[in-house]
């Protein structure tokens, strides 16, 4: 068992899948305006970097798993054009804001979304060119089993891309991050949020995420091939991309 599978947002007591359903749809009405509030706008960049790994490759039928929102999902259609896109997630009410975007900005007909455990997806074997998660993976209960479940998925040939928030290694990034995650962020989320627990959560499964060579490794080992990794702005974000 990885280290953040054991951190749950609310009890130690229960399962943490259910804990991350109740917490999402707790936060979904102030998440977008706290997630680039918090990364200063800085995230809108890294899925752009993310997202333009896969233009090479030109895939049609896309996953967004934990689309949470809906931002990456809108933002692959916008830039990559797939036939299809299909955002899962276990919580209704962040893909009920994702819903409502989609249709704002006339993607309804491209971009469907549906609820899943990304533990337990309820689709096809080999359906999909491409699959992407957005700083979604930590939050899985069973890391291996998620990332298993997307390889399953994944039609022979084709990307994976992750992007996920990590902790700076190195000073002073290291301190001056440990003192905004541990100090501002729940402060602020706190504060927009009303959810005191959510964003004392997040850093935490942060800074004991596996990272680099060690999510390379297990990418790896679950049976991923062409693995590799960029990490971009000293370190608080990752970039992940394999194939099947």
């Amino acid at each position: 068992m990885y280290k953040q599978e054991q951190i749950k947002p609310y009890s130690e007591e229960g399962e943490k899948a259910g804990q991350v359903e109740q917490m999402f749809d707790n936060i979904a009405p102030t998440y977008d305006l706290l997630n680039h509030l918090l990364s200063l706008g800085i995230d809108r960049r890294w899925r752009r970097k993310a997202l333009d790994t896969l233009k090479p490759y030109r895939p049609q039928r896309m996953l967004d798993v934990a689309t949470g929102t809906g931002d990456f999902a809108l933002l692959a259609v916008k830039r990559l054009a797939p036939q299809s896109l299909l955002g899962v997630d276990l919580s209704e009410g962040m893909m009920n804001v994702a819903r409502k975007k989609v249709e704002e900005a006339g993607l309804s007909s491209f971009i469907t979304f549906q609820k899943e455990d990304c533990l337990n997806l309820t689709l096809p074997d080999d359906t999909f060119d491409a699959i992407t998660v957005a700083y979604g993976v930590r939050n899985f209960q069973d890391l291996e089993r998620g990332l298993g479940e997307m390889l399953r998925v994944l039609r022979p040939g084709g990307r994976l891309v992750i992007i996920e928030l990590t902790a700076p290694s190195r000073f002073p990034m290291k301190q001056l991050f440990w003192c905004y995650s541990h100090v501002v962020m729940p402060l602020v989320g706190r504060l927009v949020s009303r959810d005191s627990k959510a964003y004392t959560y997040l850093p935490h499964t942060m800074e004991v995420f596996p990272q680099g060579e060690e999510m390379q490794k297990i990418l790896e080992k679950v049976g991923y091939t062409d693995v590799q990794f960029k990490r971009f702005t000293f370190g608080l974000s990752t970039l992940y991309t394999a194939a099947k």
